[in-house]
């Protein structure tokens, strides 16, 4: 990893680069975990773009108006193309002007995009749409990766279903 000072997480300004830009996403991970309910901090922003070519283009234009680059190769590393974005199972973390963005094409547990989009929560943050996995599909996720932290997001996210519910 580069000697690069950390660049804080600005969510509103990574989604709103993204909105320009027509990127269809839905965000997942640590995130998601958050809009659901779940207290906890987390140091990047987790998305599953919409799998077609002409998104990955838009993606690619964003995250190069994102100044993103691979965050092992530091600044001087080339912003993933299209093409990239579209083979990568999972793109390297990058660093952008606004904080670290994860794109994760292939996810564990994960079902076709168009079957999470249409369960997904739409949310509005200063007039731009936001779309969040469902809580059922991020629990069936982090299940399947069954990292310590996912096994507690799991409890957690089940407990406030149960509250709700």
């Amino acid at each position: 990893m580069s000697g690069a000072p950390e660049r804080p997480l600005d969510l509103r300004e990574l989604f709103r680069v993204l909105a320009e830009y027509g990127v269809e996403y839905l965000v997942v991970g640590g995130v998601a975990a958050q809009v659901h309910g779940r207290r906890r901090t987390t140091k990047d922003l987790d998305v599953t773009p919409a799998p077609d070519p002409e998104n990955f283009e838009r993606l690619e234009a964003a995250l190069v108006a994102l100044d993103a680059h691979p965050v092992e190769l530091g600044p001087s590393g080339p912003t993933p193309t299209a093409e990239q974005l579209r083979v990568a199972p999972i793109v390297p973390p990058l660093t952008t002007a606004h904080g670290e963005l994860h794109i994760l094409n292939e996810i564990p547990g994960a079902t076709a995009f168009t079957e999470m989009r249409a369960r997904a929560l739409t949310t509005d943050l200063d007039g731009i749409a936001v779309h969040i996995v469902g809580v059922d599909d991020l629990i069936r996720m982090k299940q399947t990766t069954g990292r310590p932290s996912d096994l507690e997001d799991i409890q957690a996210l089940t407990a406030v279903a149960l509250r709700e519910g």
